[in-house]
This record gives C-alpha cells, sequence and structure tokens, in this order.
C-alpha cells in the first residue's frame, strides 16, 4: 500500500474531487480538517489549512499545495479519461506526452497538486 499526503485549500472539495473525478473512496475524515480517500491499494491524506500539516513550521515556512511531486495513477485509456475530464473542467498542465514507457498527462485538483494519468505503453 502506498501513502502520500496532499496539503489542500479546502478538504470538502479535495473530497468531491478526488471521489466524485478520479474513482476515491472516502475511508476516514477529520472534521474539516482532513481526509483519507483510497483507491485501490493507494492511500491519499488531504490535509487543510487547520491540519497539523498545514501549520507553520518552526522558521516560519507556511506550507501550501501546489509543486510538480505528484502522485501516479495507472489508467487503461488516457485519452477517453483525458477527455471526459477536460469537457468537465479540469485543468491539465498540458498535452499527453508519450515515452518508451507509455503516456501520461498532468492535471491538477482543485488546489492546484499535479495528478499524473499514466497508461503503460504495450511492453509495459
Amino acid at each position: 500500500m502506498a501513502t502520500a499526503r496532499y496539503l489542500v485549500r479546502d478538504v470538502a472539495e479535495a473530497v468531491g474531487f478526488y471521489t466524485d473525478v478520479l474513482g476515491f473512496e472516502v475511508r476516514q475524515r477529520f472534521g474539516p480538517a482532513m481526509a483519507i480517500v483510497v483507491r485501490g491499494d493507494q492511500d491519499l491524506w488531504l490535509a487543510g489549512p487547520e491540519s497539523s500539516a498545514g501549520k507553520a513550521l518552526d522558521s516560519g515556512a507556511q506550507p501550501s499545495p501546489g509543486g510538480w511531486n505528484r502522485i501516479v495513477l495507472v489508467v487503461d485509456d488516457l485519452a477517453g479519461m483525458v477527455a471526459r475530464m477536460a469537457a468537465d473542467g479540469i485543468v491539465f498542465r498540458g498535452a499527453i506526452v508519450s515515452g518508451p514507457g507509455g503516456s501520461q498527462a498532468l492535471c491538477e485538483d482543485p488546489s492546484g497538486n499535479a495528478i499524473e494519468l499514466f497508461q503503460p505503453g504495450k511492453g509495459g
């Protein structure tokens, strides 16, 4: 099982995105501060500003969502999924790109966190 934590601006909005758009299920909610959603063997902790992960560090730095680190979700029909999500207004950081291992597209959750949708190549 893999676990990742994303900082999000709004936990309820993030839960809606991950469940309605990407097929996750809610495992646990911690009020408005945090929720855990799961998809297969992937646990994703959605931590809002009120969670411990959202608190300022000793240095004064404030954690924030976004960036280029990401979770990878393996999909069977990348082109179809991208088309459906784009039609629903989901933000993509670019077009589908292909390499020796397969094809990928990067979308964003409502807080700007990157999600890689990956379809393995025929040999992968």
